[in-house]
């Protein structure tokens, strides 16, 4: 190789490697510069299980009645239906259910609990069930197993609690959230909690008993503020959904319109069926034989 061209190639080699430089550092600054994953701090106060269901039962106490009109996916005995839904419920076993036709002209399903006994009159089969308010009652019109109180406060973004829980909290940083992992004589629990911004958000709650098999779960989103009837700002979902393996059922709501810790009268939850309507699912008494 001649000296002329062996200096040319040392000068190429010389000029790549001090222009690589820059070009390094340029794109080490770029990489420096571009943001990572947002990271949440923690907030103060919510740091063990106790802090966290004090705080989850503060909630609940704060939402004491509503009143709300929603469209509901649900399962109606053997048929899916989807439809409007009038209803409303206050704390102590207290709701109504007005499940309305497609066109939303007429009822076609009205269930009351008073606290004490339930009324479900079914106009479509005209026919009626009664018996003692308690958690299978709103079973008998939504196929979902839930006492009237827990009810409520599922629909209104908040979550009961295992009783005589223990657990862990931890914070996830990226997301934001609380997850909640709680265990009790009784079962288990899994709550999943948006803290960002120092919001309260129950995301998910999923309850299962002893043999860890889901008794429930209910996922929130969409949530927006609404204020009670004494100006008081609350976060509530505007899309729910609730799901039952056991009796393989699932609710879907989409709420419209909600007013919170609004005035209930008594009789709001007191329902009169119609005389002479048979039990459902009761069998049709034999003809008698005309002499």
């Amino acid at each position: 190789m001649s000296p002329r061209r062996s200096r040319a190639r040392r000068a190429g080699r010389s000029l790549l490697t001090s222009s690589r430089g820059p070009l390094v550092v340029a794109a080490a600054l770029a990489l420096a510069a571009c943001p990572g994953p947002a990271r949440y701090p923690r907030p103060a106060g919510t740091d063990d299980v106790p802090s966290v269901v004090a705080r989850l039962e503060r909630s609940r106490a704060e939402a004491a009645s509503f009143r709300g009109a929603s469209v509901m996916d649900y399962w109606l005995g053997s048929n899916r239906v989807k439809g409007s839904m009038l209803v409303m419920g206050s704390v102590g076993a207290k709701v109504r259910f007005n499940a309305l036709s497609p066109a939303g002209e007429s009822v076609m399903a009205d269930l009351a609990c008073d606290g004490r006994d339930f009324v479900l009159v079914d106009f479509q089969n005209n026919c009626m069930l009664t018996g003692p308010c308690s958690r299978d009652s709103i079973a008998q019109l939504l196929r979902i197993s839930l006492t009237p109180d827990d009810f409520l406060h599922l629909a209104l973004g908040k979550t009961p609690v295992l009783p005589q829980a223990t657990g862990t909290v931890t914070w996830d940083a990226s997301n934001g959230r609380y997850r909640v992992s709680l265990q009790a004589p009784g079962g288990s629990q899994d709550i999943v909690i948006d803290g960002r911004d120092g919001r309260w958000d129950v995301l998910s709650s999923e309850l299962r008993d002893a043999a860890s098999a889901t008794v429930w779960k209910v996922e929130n989103t969409d949530f927006s503020e609404v204020k009670d009837a004494q100006g008081k700002a609350h976060r509530v979902p505007e899309k729910s959904r609730l799901t039952q393996p056991s009796q393989k059922a699932d609710l879907i709501v989409e709420w419209e319109q909600r007013e919170l810790n609004v005035e209930l009268s008594a009789d709001k939850f007191v329902l009169a069926p119609p005389a002479g309507l048979p039990q459902c699912g009761a069998k049709p008494a034999a003809a008698t034989a005309t002499p």
